[in-house]
């Protein structure tokens, strides 16, 4: 049970459908999510209906991450795995499988992710990503060989979406787990 329950989609202000519709960038430079047989994650929704116009200013910016951002989808889907991983966020992570497995990443390399920038067979590039996770989220900053690698692969507007993404997903995990929010009825059936 949550600590403040989600309100329930009948009770959205109707500022909420302006504050959603802020999440689709002016020039996407990827396609929609799948919403067919997907989780409508109403109870993160439903918790920041309780505060529309944070809602827009929120979804506006991950609406750039999501649909704008300069990184690969599967780089964008890596970072955020991985810092539900660290964080021990279960609603996050069972959303961004979910959505990782729709981009072809496979249970192993998800798994991978999860154990870490380490882990066998992981992509040098995948293990500098995982590394910055960790590095951004431990230390607060990109150690210097982990930039190196990133740097000589990828363009600053892509190592500013590195470190904008996971700072998305640590703050949308600290909020999840200060609300306490359990899974959607949804994602149970994922």
């Amino acid at each position: 049970m949550a600590r403040i329950e989600p309100r329930p989609l009948r009770q959205w202000p109707k500022e909420m459908r302006e504050a959603l519709a802020a999440m689709t960038p002016e020039a996407p430079r990827h396609p929609p999510l799948p919403t067919e047989g997907r989780s409508k994650a109403l109870n993160t929704l439903g918790t920041l209906a309780h505060h529309p116009e944070l809602a827009h200013a929120f979804f506006t910016y991950n609406g750039h991450i999501l649909r704008g951002t300069t990184l690969t989808l599967r780089q964008r889907e890596t970072l955020v795995l991985r810092v539900s991983a660290v964080r021990k966020n279960a609603y996050e992570w069972a959303q961004h499988v979910i959505m990782a497995r729709d981009l072809g990443i496979t249970d192993a390399e998800i798994a991978r992710i999860a154990w870490g920038p380490d882990a066998p067979f992981l992509d040098p590039l995948d293990a500098a990503l995982v590394r910055a996770v960790d590095e951004l989220i431990i230390d607060g900053e990109i150690a210097l060989p982990t930039w190196e690698v990133l740097s000589a692969k990828l363009d600053v507007q892509q190592l500013l979406d590195v470190i904008f993404t996971v700072g998305t997903y640590e703050t949308l995990s600290m909020m999840m787990r200060s609300f306490e929010l359990p899974l959607d009825d949804d994602l149970h059936e994922s």
